[in-house]
């Protein structure tokens, strides 16, 4: 009886230990204290003993690394997060974005293809395969994969925004305009100030899309991507500091470093 009362005691504290782990690593990760998150969730991940968990762990440490610019320790911990649970369709989204982003087409529609027979009806593999299409100049099955994201979550901003940056990508800037002024008349957001800055960018007018951007950052400090448009309005009006501090200031927001290589490489090295 006592041997049993001690291991009860022990599985308790085990678990309030473990609660309060899981707890400040969400916190780090919210504070986008990424350093910290990792420390934690490798904690969590090493120590879990129920594979479901331990695949979550596993893959919140993969995007913890992803946005410290550790890429392969990423795709290593989403692999584990895999192996822990190979039923979790977060997990596949993200192994397939990691490798879309690191040029493995191929290996990304994989991923989905495996994920969506998992989850049908999750977003993130239909925006990740429908980037990969309009890379590959694939249009009409990129157009398709967003308009099937809407078929099930109507309301979804990223498939809104998605059309609106195909026709971006097209060259019919009047189009996208068209749709992000739509789109912001309904929920003025972050996320489609900064795209329509984007937007005017690409029309050649700077003003306008600092204005954007600026807004896009006053309604949430915290979104990185605002930061890297910002970057590429400042480079494009001759103020290569300004916009080499807005891609430090990205980069700390945890936007992958490696992605924005090309733009570095116009700051002045100190």
């Amino acid at each position: 009886m006592k041997k049993t009362l001690l291991l009860t005691a022990s599985i308790c504290s085990s678990f309030t230990l473990c609660a309060q782990d899981k707890t400040k690593a969400e916190e780090c990760f919210k504070k986008a204290d990424y350093k910290c998150a990792e420390e934690q969730y490798t904690k969590l991940a090493e120590k879990e003993q129920i594979q479901k968990y331990q695949s979550e762990y596993y893959n919140n440490l993969g995007t913890a690394q992803r946005r410290l610019g550790k890429t392969a320790l990423a795709m290593k911990s989403y692999e584990s997060a895999m192996k822990a649970n190979p039923l979790s369709a977060p997990v596949y989204a993200n192994l397939a974005s990691l490798n879309s982003q690191k040029g493995n087409k191929a290996k990304a529609l994989e991923y989905i293809a495996t994920g969506l027979k998992i989850d049908a009806e999750n977003p993130e593999f239909y925006l990740t395969r429908s980037k990969i299409y309009d890379s590959q100049g694939k249009k009409d099955l990129a157009l398709g994969d967003l308009k099937q994201i809407l078929s099930f979550a109507p309301d979804n901003i990223y498939a809104k925004t998605g059309l609106a940056n195909l026709k971006k990508n097209n060259g019919d800037l009047d189009g996208a305009l068209k749709d992000y002024n739509q789109l912001i008349s309904e929920k003025p957001e972050s996320l489609l100030y900064n795209g329509r800055a984007d937007v005017y960018l690409k029309m050649k007018k700077p003003k306008e899309a600092l204005t954007d951007v600026n807004k896009a950052i006053s309604i949430d400090p915290k979104f990185s991507n605002s930061y890297v448009t910002k970057a590429l309005v400042l480079f494009d009006t001759a103020k290569p500091k300004e916009a080499c501090e807005n891609l430090d200031k990205a980069v700390s927001l945890g936007y992958e470093k490696a992605i924005l290589a090309d733009y570095y490489a116009r700051c002045v090295k100190k």
